[in-house]
């Protein structure tokens, strides 16, 4: 199914990345549902711009009862069901290196806030998806995620640790539901230039990763939703339970 003919929802959809991520995709002709939990405004504004493309619709991702809600109201705006689903909002998170909990400070709060808003959200909006995507024989998920898990440079413990979890449920879901036509896979990304949560990161930091990176530039969340487009073409439908890092060659495999 070509981009065109998809609805997705975009959880976080109406900021920072997720909001690259929207852009793209109106871009490409698909219809949006785009997910926000205090980002009203900035929603309300995408559906003024594009009411045929875009339905803004409030929940929390990590309330069971109100993704079922949004998907709902979803298929009722568009006449048809989510058949593709980027797992983007980050839950209260700014990548803040100095201001990040040490582990002697971690608390069982910190560490589930994280892991609600990383697994718990994905398997909602998967739950929530699934009974019409098997139907149609179809569906895409992308889940973002880190490359820190890969090289934890800086030791944000809740959220990698979040994220290693979000990997290994991307692959297992991949094997689970490629049978009916699903594919499954996460997009990592480095810092991005910018976005809501890297506002707080000083410019130093930016520049160290630009020298680091083989492309001598820190990625836009505009090329990260590009590759996202990927995901969602036909032209990656044999891929699934894969993770593409998107950092500019920052990090390897």
């Amino acid at each position: 199914m070509q981009i065109h003919d998809q609805v997705v929802l975009v959880t976080g959809g109406a900021r920072g990345l997720g909001l690259a991520i929207t852009q793209m995709l109106i871009a490409e002709g698909a219809k949006v549902v785009v997910n926000y939990h205090s980002s009203q405004h900035a929603a309300d504004q995408l559906m003024t711009q594009h009411p045929n493309q875009v339905f803004a619709v409030q929940a929390d991702i990590t309330n069971k009862a109100q993704v079922e809600r949004m998907f709902a109201e979803a298929k009722v705006h568009f006449g048809t069901a989510i058949n593709s689903i980027v797992n983007n909002a980050l839950v209260h998170f700014e990548f803040n290196g100095d201001a990040r909990p040490k582990v002697e400070e971690l608390s069982a709060e910190t560490m589930t806030r994280q892991f609600d808003g990383a697994v718990l959200a994905t398997l909602h909006t998967t739950q929530a998806g699934l009974a019409d995507m098997k139907q149609a024989g179809f569906g895409r998920i992308v889940n973002i995620g880190t490359n820190l898990v890969q090289n934890p440079v800086v030791p944000y413990h809740d959220y990698t640790t979040a994220k290693a979890a979000l990997l290994a449920f991307t692959r297992t879901l991949a094997h689970d539901l490629g049978q009916y036509g699903i594919n499954v896979n996460m997009l990592s990304g480095g810092l991005l230039q910018s976005t809501d949560a890297s506002k707080a990161t000083p410019d130093f930091v930016f520049d160290l990763i630009a020298t680091s990176t083989p492309l001598r530039r820190v990625t836009t969340p505009e090329e990260f939703a590009a590759a996202i487009m990927m995901f969602l073409s036909p032209y990656s439908r044999a891929v699934t339970g894969q993770n593409l890092i998107v950092d500019g060659g920052l990090v390897k495999g």
